[in-house]
């Protein structure tokens, strides 16, 4: 990545960051919770991108890891009784566990046949939500806004039903996402990315151990998905 398109980039991400932290204070109340829905799918799209944008890796069954993130927490909260954050975490987690075993799977093949194995995981998995909907709520779904309660950080509590907190939450949540991106990508396994995206073989043929850097593209993006997904379910 060039030098000025770096800081041309950095200066958007910096003003359309900026501009959301002022809204807040011009836009009325209850336009907070949409435009933090809002924040919170950027933020997916962001880890999808991840994979697709910068490793060149499409995939068909990328809203499981969203799901897997936004159910984990769901009913981590629900039928384990955690907080709010500890919702979020086991959100992360097991996502971060999908997304690796999938990985681990998926990327055995390539071309037509990983978009199909994507597709087919993706369908799987909407299957098994429907299949076990006695667990799951199914297409029904459940409101989570009685059991989150205040979310404590650092001894400081938050009322995660506020929309103003979950306004700034979801603002922090893009602002990391945008600086993990932009850290990795303009280091030497970013490049690496990128050089597999723009032609694998010749990467491979260089001494880099391909799989492992497309499985840690994978990995990274799922996660990324799953927190994303975890957060919408808050």
């Amino acid at each position: 990545m060039r030098k000025k398109t770096l800081v041309n980039a950095l200066f958007f991400q910096g003003g359309i960051l900026l501009l959301l932290f002022l809204l807040q204070f011009i836009l009325p109340t209850y336009h907070h919770s949409s435009v933090s829905k809002i924040m919170v799918l950027a933020s997916y799209a962001i880890g999808y991108n991840f994979l697709l944008g910068y490793t060149g890796l499409m995939s068909l069954g990328h809203a499981m890891f969203f799901s897997s993130g936004m159910y984990a927490a769901g009913l981590g909260i629900y039928y384990l009784e955690l907080s709010a954050f500890g919702g979020l975490l086991f959100g992360a987690a097991f996502t971060l566990l999908i997304s690796l075993l999938f990985g681990l799977f998926a990327l055995r093949t390539s071309g037509v046949a990983f978009l199909i194995v994507t597709l087919m995981f993706g369908q799987t998995f909407y299957l098994a939500i429907l299949y076990f909907n006695e667990f799951t709520f199914g297409q029904d779904g459940f409101s989570l806004a009685k059991y989150l309660g205040k979310l404590v950080i650092f001894d400081r509590e938050y009322l995660f039903s506020n929309p103003d907190i979950r306004y700034n939450f979801a603002l922090i949540l893009l602002t990391i996402y945008l600086l993990i991106t932009s850290l990795i990508m303009l280091s030497p396994v970013g490049r690496i990315l990128i050089a597999i995206r723009e032609n694998e073989s010749r990467t491979q043929l260089l001494g880099y151990n391909v799989f492992y850097y497309k499985l840690f593209a994978l990995v990274l993006s799922g996660t990324l998905s799953g927190i994303a997904g975890a957060m919408h379910a808050l």
